[in-house]
């Protein structure tokens, strides 16, 4: 069943505004509607969020800008939070997310979500475990069914996605915490969590109780943003066993979500070294089935305390670098094709048949690597014998160049570049 048929919300939020979304990302309606089918694009926008403006996160959109704000207990002004958003909506922040902590905490959100017409996400886990800490109790003792409750109760305010960390595993906090990691586990949320898990020796209930986040999150269209509880808070730290656990389980958390009608981001990956980024990246994407990923950092280096934000720009820039290779109409050749190009990361494939069907395929540009990639899930590849073919390669600048390999030796093919609307010399060799 598609997603559009068991989320009515999301559903209806599209029918309305899809003309806006067709022009301000250019492209066409099958397009946007086979992205958010195959999970690789989300639309975030709660009804319920009077007079949102809903916006599209993922491939093959354009990249969206968050803004973080929110109190807390060292610094509380719900003026100075309202000032803060106007100020991040005035600089052209696409989303913005409310984390405070400190305050009334329902009335801060309903007063952002009635001045922000941009999609506002939040993450429950801090407020409730806000509430055990301002009492003196330990967040080991919160009651389950709280964190529920205050999920129901944002979706019911409004709130248009929410990050939760459904994939961290009681083992994952176990190699988190005593693992040898020279950091252990940075983040609030997962470490929250954590230390309920280890306190109680039981798994994560948001993993356990995921369907009842599902049943939520469907009713009122909020996305999951799922989040990296693990993710790494040393450049030392990245790639551990800890850290890829549960990236794998976020991938399979996400599919069973698109199952069930609930579109859902993949949040990731924290401190990671300049060298090793891209294949983060990749491999996150791969495994978490190309679904959007909500980049956080990646911090180049731990030596920034402070400048977080020019080392998390870095690290940004490296992680959106990307080609789109698109296949024409007429493309019939199925297989393999390697690429080496200056700028990529992730490859679109678009069919330009009647059908508009979106082809999705696996690989990769990267720069200065030659990487194998093959076509996967398409009607439009038929015929391993065909003599003539056409790509169609649109790179990013104007040092752009790529070659391109055919694996099936096909006679007549070939391959066209076009950079900003110029022909570029591209070199093309049989197998």
């Amino acid at each position: 069943m598609s997603i559009f048929e068991s989320n009515q919300a999301l559903a209806q939020l599209f029918e309305q505004h899809k003309a806006r979304l067709c022009e301000e990302e250019g492209l066409t309606e099958a397009e946007i509607r086979a992205a958010i089918e195959a999970g690789t694009m989300v639309l975030l926008g709660n009804p319920n969020h009077k007079n949102v403006r809903p916006i599209l996160v993922g491939q093959p959109a354009r990249v969206k800008i968050n803004a973080n704000i929110g109190t807390s207990p060292f610094h509380c002004s719900v003026k100075g939070e309202m000032r803060k958003l106007k100020i991040a909506l005035d600089a052209g922040a696409d989303t913005v997310m409310d984390l405070s902590i400190a305050g009334d905490l329902d009335s801060i959100r309903q007063q952002m979500l009635d001045a922000c017409p941009a999609p506002l996400g939040t993450v429950p886990m801090y407020g409730v475990a806000q509430i055990y800490i301002d009492r003196g109790e330990d967040p080991a003792t919160i009651d389950p069914e709280v964190i529920f409750a205050d999920v129901e109760k944002q979706a019911e305010q409004g709130v248009d996605f929410m990050t939760l960390n459904c994939g961290l595993t009681r083992q994952g906090a176990e190699w988190g915490a005593k693992g040898g990691r020279t950091m252990g586990i940075v983040s609030r949320g997962g470490s929250i969590l954590s230390r309920w898990m280890l306190h109680n020796d039981k798994e994560n209930p948001l993993l356990t109780e995921f369907d009842r986040i599902l049943d939520i999150a469907r009713r009122y269209n909020v996305t999951l943003s799922l989040g990296d509880g693990l993710r790494p808070g040393a450049n030392c730290d990245s790639g551990d066993a800890a850290q890829w656990m549960e990236v794998i389980t976020l991938g399979q958390l996400a599919k069973r979500g698109l199952e069930k009608g609930v579109q859902c981001m993949i949040e990731g990956p924290g401190h990671v070294s300049l060298n090793e980024v891209e294949a983060q990246i990749l491999s996150i994407k791969k495994l978490t089935h190309n679904a959007p990923l909500y980049v956080l950092g990646p911090l180049v280096t731990d030596t920034t305390p402070g400048y977080d934000h020019i080392a998390g720009a870095i690290g940004g820039a490296l992680a959106r670098k990307r080609s789109n290779l698109v296949y024409e109409k007429g493309f019939t050749s199925t297989g393999a094709v390697a690429l080496n190009a200056v700028e990529g990361s992730t490859i679109r494939v678009n069919s330009m048949k009647d059908t508009d069907a979106v082809v999705s395929i696996v690989g990769n540009i990267i720069a200065g690597k030659t990487s194998a990639v093959k076509i996967v899930e398409s009607d439009l590849v038929t015929d391993n014998n065909a003599t003539e073919n056409t790509i169609t390669v649109n790179l990013l600048n104007d040092n752009s160049h790529f070659t391109g390999v055919n694996e099936f030796g096909n006679t007549g093919s070939k391959i066209d570049g076009a950079v900003l609307a110029k022909k570029k010399e591209l070199g093309y060799r049989h197998v």
